[in-house]
């Protein structure tokens, strides 16, 4: 048995005791892929026909058999995250209303979530939601894309430059990070896919069929390279072969004029 299939079948356990306040248990992250390892922990998605409170979310994960329980995230939020241990194994679980589940199965990184989910008790809502997330038109692709590029312009090029200073550490990763994230958003609307998280993305971006060469290892290679103007250039010519990659917009029309002549600057 691999270990993905050996945390599936104690997430199951977890979702066969739960009471029939869940409705709806969906097994989602690493172990739902089947690519789960020696540090991956179970993630599961709860959803209960009513709003619970945390108290009532904790009486259900003790139902359930986890041990150790604590929450994690704002308790203000209609959402209640309960984590605990099975058998030694941590286990995170994600609470949902039936209603706030459908505002949010196809938000940010719950779609992709939700996407790649394994019902282990279903009443129909996951099915549904993913031929839902299957959907995946041209108008959105287009939203997202234009979204995306929208911070790749505006301002001068040389602008760029206020980053390379010695004392500016922290607002060149912080560029360098957005820029890698909005490469990816764009890459993934490209594919018609829910963006994932960026843990594994080599693998992740490996079966992608619209994607700039190299994508996963440039991304790494200017987020570790030491020379503060040779790191930015990097990303910049990535993002450029990215846009390349666009259909035409007003933000993406922009942004392959400015990363272009942003290249120049740096080089």
């Amino acid at each position: 048995m691999t270990r993905s299939e050996d945390l599936r079948a104690l997430a199951q356990r977890v979702a066969d005791a739960l009471p029939p306040e869940a409705v709806e248990v969906v097994l989602t992250g690493s172990v739902s892929r089947g690519v789960a390892d020696d540090v991956s922990d179970i993630e599961m998605l709860v959803v209960s026909e009513e709003q619970l409170s945390l108290e009532d979310a904790f009486e259900l994960a003790r139902c359930a058999g986890l041990e150790e329980r604590d929450s994690w995230g704002d308790p203000s939020t209609p959402t209640r995250r309960i984590f605990g241990y099975l058998e030694g194994r941590p286990i995170e679980t994600i609470w949902w209303s039936r209603k706030l589940a459908e505002e949010l199965f196809a938000a940010g990184g719950s779609a992709e979530a939700i996407a790649n989910g394994v019902p282990l008790r279903t009443g129909g809502l996951l099915a549904r939601w993913q031929r839902q997330l299957a959907d995946y038109p041209d108008e959105l692709v287009g939203e997202r894309v234009e979204k995306a590029a929208q911070r790749w312009g505006g301002f001068a090029p040389a602008g760029l430059l206020t980053i390379v200073r010695p004392d500016c550490a922290l607002a060149r990763m912080e560029w360098l990070v957005d820029a890698a994230q909005r490469v990816l958003a764009i890459v993934f609307a490209l594919n018609r896919v829910p963006q994932p998280t960026a843990k594994r993305l080599a693998a992740r971006v490996e079966p992608l069929a619209i994607k700039p060469e190299r994508l996963a290892e440039r991304i790494d290679e200017a987020l570790a390279e030491t020379d503060p103007r040779t790191a930015l250039r990097l990303m910049t010519e990535l993002q450029l072969d990215t846009v390349g990659l666009a259909p035409s917009g007003p933000n993406i029309d922009r942004a392959r004029v400015w990363l272009a002549e942003g290249i120049e600057v740096l080089s």
